[in-house]
């Protein structure tokens, strides 16, 4: 067994210093800046790595598209030369609507070389949240497919009178002066590009995170924001060389940018990518064939993997496996030690937002761990439990401090500004702090607990109830699968606590388990926290990225406006 990058999380905490840790990033040759591309492909690609395998592509028929450092530096280089030709300029958006595909890595990767800002959008997104999303980002470029964009994008294309040019993947020529053939674009394009001056604060992504209500927000990050995808893949993910690793994330989520395309790349590991949704055999037989040392997934397919009557590791060969992380939805402790026994290692939780660009608290594969709880802070990072009223804030001290997570701004991934909203950017600051919108606790280790969103929190009988500490209780029940908790309005207690329960195969939502499980609650619980109400349903609302939409469920329940659902998992 290797031995983990951080052999001890108090002495690299205690002396930790961005620039120190970051200087086997090399920036720009001849002092020229810090470019994310640059990082995580040219280095590689002009070094000892070139012949190294950067990404390996398994195609739906199980087949493979392999790229070395060395192919990825060239064809990034011909997309970068691309957008030269096509009149881009720097700072512009280029888009891409495309699901796990070589074009979409290069189209990326190719967009921070050129020193174009890039955004992912999901595949899965219908015509409107596409429209949104490129008028609100400017987009000038998309890169997709025919299919998409004959379904998706050309009845759009009068509303959207900045996007100049739309690359077509799997088209041979062109289909009009607009609608281009990427591969045609591609041949005719040097493989020979060099990456202009960068400054570390010029713009590099803009990931879309869902609102409540109302249009998506849009989170501008710089190039510097690679130092926090470098740290994270050392510390948080260990990637050592030689490393195989496997991102399940959809590339149009964050997670799917910053940890399936730039912070492997830029550590020099192998990229495994999956270009097939969720298939529980044929993840195994990857993991097995594959030879995979790290996994990261979300809690979503942990759930599914969860609920299926096997151990995956008497039945395939997951020797190579050193480590599982989840990242998403918090996950519950009962995952934790399902890992240990499917796996034979644990499942390592960590927790980060769109706005972060990165991992920020993780648990550590030399750490101990604690299982239900989010882990301790990244090295280089100042995390905070605060009371938050009005204009104040007032940092909480001592074991089992609840309230609001903060974070101190000074990291190199914090976005730059909500695009176009300056107003709605600052109110995520107070002072030196950062607002995440969880409430969390800190125990007396240092580690911290996830409590909720602050939205979501239940206001019952004088108690500040947490969803997913009741989920949690709930998901110990022999019958239940998932849980997902509300407050429904009660004028005598203020709100009481409503569950909506799946329940695992054998079992049969009635009356008598409703109350059998309530019962269970309030021993467990107490009466003031327990679930009062609980609904049987076959599925629970979820973003792709595996959070469950409680605010979708107390809409749905009180009949309110349901808010933006462009990221809705499709059941």
């Amino acid at each position: 067994m290797k031995k983990a990058n951080l052999k001890d999380y108090d002495i690299t905490y205690g002396a930790f210093d961005w620039e120190k840790e970051t200087a086997a990033l090399s920036g720009l040759p001849e002092g020229k800046g810090l470019n994310i591309g640059y990082e995580a492909v040219d280095r590689h690609g002009s070094g000892s790595l070139k012949d190294v395998l950067a990404i390996r592509l398994v195609r739906k028929d199980q087949s493979y598209e392999d790229l070395t450092y060395g192919a990825l530096k060239k064809r990034t280089a011909q997309f970068a030369n691309v957008l030269r030709r096509l009149g881009i300029e720097e700072g512009e958006r280029v888009f891409s609507l495309l699901g796990r595909v070589p074009e979409l890595y290069i189209t990326a990767l190719g967009s921070l070389k050129y020193r174009a800002v890039y955004c992912p959008l999901f595949s899965v997104f219908g015509p409107e949240p596409i429209f949104q999303r490129l008028s609100k980002g400017e987009g000038v470029v998309l890169v997709t497919n025919v299919q998409f964009y004959l379904k998706k994008v050309r009845d759009l294309l009068g509303r959207l009178p900045a996007l100049k040019y739309i690359l077509l993947t799997d088209a041979a020529e062109d289909l009009d002066d607009r609608a281009l053939s990427f591969s045609k674009l591609m041949d005719k394009a040097s493989e020979d590009f060099t990456i202009p001056p960068t400054g570390e604060e010029d713009p590099a992504l803009l990931h879309f995170t869902s609102g409540t209500t109302g249009m998506p927000k849009g989170a501008i990050h710089v190039h510097k924001a690679v130092y926090t995808h470098y740290i994270t893949g050392k510390y948080v993910l260990d990637f050592q060389p030689g490393d195989v690793f496997w991102c399940t994330a959809d590339p149009g989520w964050v997670t799917g940018t910053s940890y399936g395309i730039i912070s492997p790349l830029v550590n020099g590991v192998t990229s495994i990518v999956d270009e097939e949704e969720f298939d529980a055999m044929r993840w195994y037989s990857i993991l097995e064939k594959e030879k995979v040392n790290i996994w990261y997934t979300a809690p979503t397919a942990i759930r599914r993997l969860m609920r299926m009557k096997m151990v995956p590791r008497e039945k395939f060969d997951l020797s190579a496996l050193r480590l599982v992380l989840s990242v998403g939805e918090p996950l519950h402790a009962e995952a934790v030690a399902w890992g240990k026994e499917a796996f034979g290692v644990p499942i390592l939780d960590n927790w980060w937002q769109t706005e972060t660009g990165g991992i920020m608290i993780a648990n550590y594969p030399s750490m101990k761990i604690k299982p239900g709880s989010m882990g301790r802070p990244l090295p280089g990072v100042e995390v905070g439990i605060a009371d938050v009223d009005g204009e104040q804030l007032v940092l909480l001290d001592g074991s089992d401090a609840q309230g609001h997570l903060v974070l101190k701004k000074n990291f190199p991934s914090i976005f730059r500004a909500y695009l176009g909203e300056e107003q709605r950017y600052q109110k995520c600051f107070m002072g030196d702090w950062y607002l995440s919108g969880d409430l969390a606790k800190k125990d007396a280790d240092g580690y911290y607990w996830f409590v909720g969103r602050a939205d979501d929190i239940i206001k019952t009988s004088g108690h500040m109830v947490g969803p997913f500490e009741v989920e949690s209780n709930l998901m110990k029940h022999p019958a239940v699968a998932e849980a997902a908790v509300i407050g429904k309005p009660e004028p005598s207690i203020g709100e009481l606590v409503k569950a909506f329960v799946v329940l695992k195969e054998g079992h049969e939502g009635n009356e008598d388990l409703e109350l059998e499980l309530i019962g269970y609650a309030r021993k467990v619980m107490g009466p003031a926290v327990a679930p009062k109400e609980i609904a049987f349903v076959d599925s629970l609302p979820k973003t792709k990225s595996g959070k469950i939409l409680r605010r979708l469920l107390k809409a749905r329940e009180l009949g309110l406006p349901e808010g933006d659902l462009s990221t809705l998992e499709k059941n």
